[in-house]
């Protein structure tokens, strides 16, 4: 019982780095594991509303529309409760520079392995269309990661 009571009480602590600078203000602080839970479905959303456009155009041709359109929420629904639930917990007490740094690079090289994983069976992908979809992957991580701190910066996120 002790231990589900220490679970509850580091959760409970758990505030969302990514919203915050290094001298967050007192409302962003009070973000709890709850929290988490409520952005991750408008967070999703908004990835894969940018994400997903990048990896149509980018994506190799040798792929169809629809797999390269379920790529874009598939891949993102992979790595993207981890950035948001998980990343947090472990990098509790350490600067966001560091959550970031670890963020941005876990989802991009996951995506690629798991876009790798999906497709490797494929033998018409030569290599130059492996390092343009992984291009593209990267692309649309870092789009995604660009318009969020945007958000971040212009707290838009307080709309919810």
């Amino acid at each position: 019982m002790l231990a589900v009571s220490g679970i509850a009480e580091i959760t409970g602590m758990v505030r969302f780095l990514a919203f915050f600078d290094e001298a967050p203000s007192p409302e962003v602080m009070d973000l709890t594991f709850s929290h988490l839970w409520y952005f991750l479905p408008f967070g999703y959303l908004v990835t894969i509303l940018i994400e997903t456009p990048v990896l149509l155009v980018g994506l190799t041709r040798k792929l169809s529309l629809r797999q390269r359109l379920l790529c874009g929420v598939w891949l993102t629904a992979c790595t993207y409760p981890i950035v948001v639930l998980v990343l947090p917990t472990l990098c509790y007490g350490q600067s966001r520079a560091m959550y970031l740094v670890i963020a941005e690079t876990f989802a991009p090289l996951a995506e690629c392995v798991l876009f790798w994983l999906a497709f490797r069976g494929n033998d018409t992908i030569d290599t130059r269309e492996w390092i343009r979809s992984f291009g593209a992957i990267i692309v649309a991580n870092l789009a995604s990661f660009g318009i969020g701190e945007i958000i971040n910066q212009n707290r838009w996120w307080g709309l919810f």
